[in-house]
């Protein structure tokens, strides 16, 4: 599978596309509004990141209880049943006078199912396209969310003008909930991916077998740290340029757009891998502009430019799954999404207390820093061709790698 139209000719693509594309929109006019209200409640940066990026920050509680729902749901159920939480939720956070305590526990818990959506999604990614169009898929999904990304703040911008920040939270409800139409009405009734009763403890079990290998350890901290302190860096905008702040995300979506295109469909395999590294150092070193505070355009610029290196999470999965067997896919890949998102929100929450007695540009720029160090000392780890664990059926009937691994420590 070479093309996005043999892509998009699989059964059932189109309508989990039109799901994901759908969700980024609501979450992104939502984040912006709730961001913009939160700020003008509160007057600070670090709850104004966290009300836009704390949803992230919740994921790690998702990853560590409901990752093991995600191969034990159907999953047209699971996906219609989360986005009409996600529009109940996003409705409750449009409520005038919701104390902002309120407005917390709902943004968290909604991070929290996020993680379980994130992981239901993506493994019924690898079971609607074959092994050898998954890059090629995920990509056109990135390139969407980058598009969606794109028009919702910018939409969001213009809404949070005309309608008001609460307005448009109700707008990005009506969104979720034809995200679950185009789930209940588009996919088939698949069943579950595997049997028994979802619970902690095998979340738990499954989630320690994929840290037990060092070279997936390495391959899940290249995914989270550095691009979680540049999505860390982001979070400061509203507070940096509150005008402008729409411009910034849609500049950085833009640039997402363009890296997801350049490395999923135009760049050939072996130069993707090579080029990995290179592009794991573009995240983050146009940001230390931001020490000059240069002026709206060249602002504008370094973000887009820093943002065509969130593609070099394209071959770090390829490598995540060509190190992980096929029956723990699902769940290594909700793991990815979930640590991803969550450092995402440790980070908002690190550069929004590093603002406070700073300032944006200082904190992005030292976010941004701290990135390409984290980089340089992963690089070493990341080398060589991965090779995938043969699998094989224990007498309990579980799957299991065939040779022992290392343990973490």
């Amino acid at each position: 599978m070479r093309t996005y139209r043999e892509v998009f000719r699989t059964p059932e693509f189109t309508p989990l596309f039109l799901i994901s594309a759908t969700q980024v929109a609501a979450s992104t006019a939502s984040g912006l509004a709730l961001g913009t209200l939160v700020y003008a409640a509160t007057g600070s940066p670090l709850l104004s990141a966290l009300s836009m990026f704390g949803p992230s920050l919740a994921q790690v509680a998702g990853a560590l209880a409901l990752l093991s729902a995600a191969d034990r749901l159907r999953p047209r159920a699971a996906l219609s049943g989360l986005a009409v939480l996600f529009a109940l939720g996003t409705a409750a956070l449009a409520l005038p006078g919701l104390p902002v305590a309120a407005v917390f526990a709902l943004v968290f818990g909604l991070g929290a199912a996020a993680a379980l959506g994130g992981a239901v999604r993506y493994g019924l990614l690898t079971e609607i396209l074959p092994k050898d169009g998954y890059l090629l898929g995920r990509s056109v999904i990135n390139m969407s969310g980058g598009t969606m990304q794109i028009g919702g703040y910018a939409a969001g911008g213009l809404l949070v003008t005309a309608l008001s920040a609460r307005g448009t939270l109700l707008v990005a409800a009506a969104l979720y909930l034809l995200a679950a139409a185009a789930a209940r009405f588009g996919l088939s009734g698949r069943p579950a991916r595997a049997g028994g009763r979802p619970s902690v403890t095998e979340t738990w079990r499954v989630n320690a077998r994929l840290w037990s290998s060092a070279p997936r350890r390495h391959v899940y901290y290249a995914l989270w740290v550095p691009n979680g302190l540049i999505v860390g860096c982001e979070s400061l905008f509203v507070p940096y340029a509150p005008r402008h702040a729409g411009l910034l995300f849609a500049a950085g979506s833009l640039g997402m757009l363009m890296g997801d295109l350049l490395t999923g469909r135009l760049l050939p395999p072996h130069r993707r891998e090579r080029l990995a590294a290179p592009l794991r150092l573009l995240l983050a070193v146009p940001y230390l502009v931001f020490a000059l505070h240069p002026p709206l355009p060249l602002a504008l610029a370094a973000v887009a430019l820093a943002s065509i290196g969130f593609s070099a999470t394209l071959p770090l999965q390829q490598r995540l799954m060509a190190l992980t067997p096929d029956a723990m896919s699902g769940q290594a890949l909700g793991l990815h999404s979930s640590g991803m998102l969550t450092m995402q929100g440790v980070s908002a929450a690190l550069a929004g207390a590093l603002a406070q007695p700073t300032s944006p540009a200082v904190a992005m720029a030292t976010m941004a820093a701290v990135s390409v160090a984290i980089t340089l000392a992963l690089a070493p780890g990341l080398r060589g061709d991965p090779a995938a664990p043969r699998q094989v059926v224990s007498s309990a009937g579980r799957f299991e790698e065939a040779a022992p691994e290392e343990r973490a420590p």
